[in-house]
């Protein structure tokens, strides 16, 4: 009806001047509303034949909403406690928010706290948000001491980086007002909205949490910044269980836990993102090398090896240095001459560390002729390759700067690519949950065709097409949740990535299987087909674990440190309650390695209480103990993390039980 409005399917009889804040006015959990599909403020007045719905503080829209709110008290505090700061930009974010900051000398910890203490009288003091859409010149006016603003402005429409987006984009523009109890105005700042009704709504559901450095919007070569982090609840209750989480997430940091088990290390003297494994982490390293080899080898992959260098020009056929270029080392220059007085006298060839695998399969695949009945070729390796990640990401092992990828290539003809992926999709779900992971969803990645990436994908609109309903097609028949990424694809085509979650519910990417028409086209790749022409191969690109140390890292975290029997490094450990059981133990633990186990004795001068202690530190699956009761008996006690005991367990039964544990992939 013309003179009416749809709210959430029910139609309400329109007025002038009729806004949200009045229709919802009944339930104090709205605090914005979605208006023809687009968030907006309760205060926006509607129109006849407008659609709206409510959006709740704690859906994941009023969440966005609050934090966004919340970032602009902070900014508030932070201009009234720093005079002359200078804004940046304040998006959302997962689970909370930041905002950049100008400011003569970086934050301290002290200075976080009077943030905290200062935005918590700005929340309780009841201001309101609001909208006011201006001109461009009453938005410079407005904004005269904002430089950084002014420059958004400037780009209104065409803003180069996402988080821009919260400030100006194609529309109008907007200032938001903190209007006081006395109807003045207090603080402005220009951005899109919406807002909650007042800062009350925000409550004691906040915390400020860290402050770092940053650049004006991502780019070093721009003014350094201050960013403040903080984060953003519905409740009190809903912020405490997230530092609960936050404080589970630090505890199971994979860093922290590789130093305590000694299981990796990052030397300074390597640089930055290069990882060593010690001899415990490179047990749990080559069992997952060892699984996923014989796994490939299962599922009908070939193994094959590829250097770490290539001449530079193999990555201009690939398309990786026009597409990808930013993400590789430089150029070396290999045979090049040099007189006495170091004058080239001889150009050398540029070479460059490998940072994808695929190229070099390629020239596996063209080294002879092909026919369709070699197809499937699927072609697997363990490939090292090297990225130029900026210092910023790099992570511990979940972002490294050399990684090592169980990196596979199918080669099939176009009309089995479908079969072949749904292939590879069983293969990944099915090793995610030999690994204990069981909980994920899947996401489609495909090309931006309008955003500021849609000049970074090569190809046309056919090949998008096809490869993505493919794809596509394939997720949907494993009955997961699909979850679309608009512009997340590689440069050569979509990609499907396995999304698990981890013991916590952390999400983490883990494997990828990506649809390529491109490169089979760069390189020339062909075979013949069963009618005698010539065809050619789409490829699939697939990465089990993504990398080796990616994956090592996340399964760190999700166990916590206490790996299932099969991957643990040390399996058993032998504790004599006194030295005279050294001897008997030896010879169980000598059964044991006979077995295949990993088994340590602990014969060490320790008092047995701090052995035991020891053993549990170390996150051992099983400690056997014997005394001489255990010794008359040919029996050991079993001991296991939760600290329960099993006594007397004769030799026989506890070999086996190890056994099953370790053959059946059990957590203990």
């Amino acid at each position: 009806m013309a003179d009416s409005i749809d709210c959430a399917g029910e139609s309400i009889p329109w007025k002038e001047g009729l806004t949200g804040t009045e229709i919802f006015s009944s339930d104090r959990t709205v605090i914005a509303m979605w208006l023809n599909g687009e968030p907006a403020d309760l205060s926006r007045e509607l129109n006849a034949g407008d659609s709206i719905a409510p959006i709740t503080i704690d859906s994941d829209a009023g969440l966005d909403i609050l934090r966004h709110s919340t970032g602009h008290v902070t900014a508030q505090a932070v201009q009234e406690l720093f005079p002359g700061t200078k804004l940046g930009i304040g998006p959302y974010i997962t689970d909370g928010y930041y905002f950049d900051f100008d400011v003569a000398e970086p934050f301290t910890p002290e200075d976080l706290k009077a943030i905290q203490k200062r935005a918590a009288q700005i929340v309780k003091s009841g201001q309101t948000f609001n909208r006011v859409v201006v001109t461009e010149d009453e938005a410079r006016q407005r904004m005269a001491n904002e430089p950084f603003k002014l420059e958004l402005i400037d780009d209104k429409g065409h803003a180069s980086d996402g988080d821009s987006a919260v400030e100006v984009g194609a529309g109008e523009l907007t200032v938001y007002e903190n209007i006081d109890r006395k109807g003045e105005v207090v603080w402005q700042d220009l951005c899109r909205g919406p807002h909650l009704p007042n800062t009350k709504l925000i409550g004691n559901g906040f915390a400020i949490t860290r402050s770092s450095a940053a650049y004006w919007r991502g780019d070093q070569s721009n003014a350094s910044l201050q960013r403040v982090y903080g984060t953003a609840w519905a409740s009190k209750d809903d912020l405490k269980a997230y530092q609960d989480r936050i404080a589970e997430a630090e505890r199971r940091d994979h860093r922290k836990i590789g130093a305590e088990l000694d299981l990796f290390s990052f030397p300074e003297e390597l640089g930055s993102g290069l990882p060593v494994f010690h001899p415990k982490g490179g047990v749990i390293k080559r069992e997952m090398e060892d699984y996923v080899r014989a796994r490939h080898i299962e599922e009908g992959f070939e193994y094959v090896g590829t250097p770490h260098i290539s001449k530079e020009s193999l990555y201009y056929t690939s398309g990786h240095l026009p597409y990808y270029g930013e993400n590789m080392f430089p150029a070396m220059s290999v045979d090049e001459v040099r007189d006495e007085s170091g004058q080239v006298v001889k150009d050398g060839t540029p070479y460059r560390l490998k940072a994808m695998n695929c190229p070099m399969h390629n020239l596996i695949y063209r080294s002879r002729g092909r026919s369709y009945r070699d197809l499937p070729l699927r072609l697997f390796e363990f490939g090292t390759v090297y990225r130029d990640e900026a210092s910023g990401v790099i992570h511990g092992l979940t972002r490294v700067r050399a990684l090592t990828q169980d990196d596979s290539h199918s080669y099939v003809a176009q009309e089995d690519a479908g079969a072949e992926i749904r292939h590879l999709l069983n293969f990944v779900l099915s090793l995610l949950r030999d690994f204990g992971l069981d909980d994920f969803y899947l996401e489609l990645s495909t090309r931006d065709e309008e955003g500021k990436k849609a000049d970074k994908f090569i190809g046309s609109d056919e090949q998008w097409t096809e490869a993505t309903r493919v794809l596509e097609e394939v997720a949907q028949e494993t009955g997961l949740e699909l979850v679309p990424d608009p512009g997340g694809a590689a440069f050569y085509g979509p990609k499907i990535s396995v999304q698990a979650r981890d013991a916590i519910g952390r999400t983490w990417q883990m494997s990828t299987v990506q649809l390529d028409f491109n490169q089979p086209e760069r390189f020339e790749l062909e075979y013949v087909a069963a009618d005698g022409t010539r065809q050619q191969p789409v490829m699939i690109h697939s990465a089990k674990f993504g990398s080796i140390e990616r994956f090592l890292g996340v399964l760190t975290e999700h166990y916590a440190g206490a790996f299932p029997v099969w991957l643990a490094p040390v399996q058993v450990t032998c504790i004599p309650v006194a030295d005279e059981f050294n001897d008997y133990l030896a010879e169980v633990a000598a059964q044991l390695r006979a077995a295949g186990v990993r088994v340590e004795i602990d014969d060490s001068d320790d008092r047995f209480g701090k052995k035991i202690r020891n053993a549990s530190k170390s996150k051992v699956p099983f400690t056997l103990i014997a005394g001489g009761e255990d010794r008359d008996a040919g029996a050991v006690s079993f001991r296991f993390r939760s600290g329960e005991q099993d006594n007397g367990v004769p030799v026989a039964e506890a070999v086996a039980r190890i056994l099953d544990a370790i053959e059946t992939k059990a957590q203990v």
